[in-house]
């Protein structure tokens, strides 16, 4: 009988509620992933991530960076970097982590970073994309996790997700229907980097 590959380790960094953090944690607690977080980190103290993983014991890491709203620093993500690296972590998840990935961490873990983004890319980059496709007047939107590279939602598409836009949306309703595609869609692109689908 051969071996089981060793669990997949997986860092996460977001700046948000942490909607696509517990998403991954519920698809874990019900054996459908075979992952394990070991460590969550924000560039917001109060973000609900941190709470998440504290709840279940999983190291956590504040980003304190005073100077840039966008990005990191270089020495603040140096540090970042030898925080994610002490971890052991073999993939960085984005999830909701409102900063541009920049050359150092890049660097430390070149195609190792991937991120979910409310759109379906190309289209709609940046920030709100489902206020941006509502505006468009398109007929449908989604979600798409790629790899993170040195641009704004740039990065090498790995899986996508379709949402119709129904009459008589708003944004809210929208975005609403969008997280639930992305809480789908993220655990299934984890289960493939679990079962060592990309090299």
């Amino acid at each position: 009988m051969p071996a089981l590959m060793p669990q997949l380790k997986i860092a996460v960094l977001g700046s948000g509620k942490g909607s696509n953090f517990r998403a991954i944690l519920s698809a874990i607690m019900a054996g459908h992933l075979r992952v394990t977080p070991v460590l969550a980190a924000s560039d917001v103290p109060e973000a609900g991530i941190l709470t998440l993983a504290d709840n279940l014991g999983i190291p956590t890491t504040t980003i304190h960076e005073p100077k840039y709203r966008t990005r990191l620093s270089d020495g603040v993500e140096f540090s970042l970097v030898k925080e994610l690296q002490a971890s052991g972590a073999d993939l960085i998840v984005l999830a909701g982590y409102m900063r541009l990935v920049k050359e150092p961490l890049l660097e430390a873990f070149p195609r190792r970073i991937i991120n979910i983004h409310p759109s379906l890319l190309p289209s709609f980059p940046g920030l709100e994309a489902w206020r941006q496709a509502l505006s468009a007047g398109v007929k449908t939107t989604g979600c798409t996790v790629h790899f993170v590279d040195s641009g704004m939602d740039t990065g090498e598409v790995i899986a996508q997700s379709q949402v119709n836009i129904l009459p008589g949306d708003t944004p809210e309703t929208l975005h609403a229907r969008i997280q639930e595609a992305e809480h789908q869609l993220y655990p299934e692109v984890l289960a493939r980097f679990a079962r060592r689908e990309f090299p």
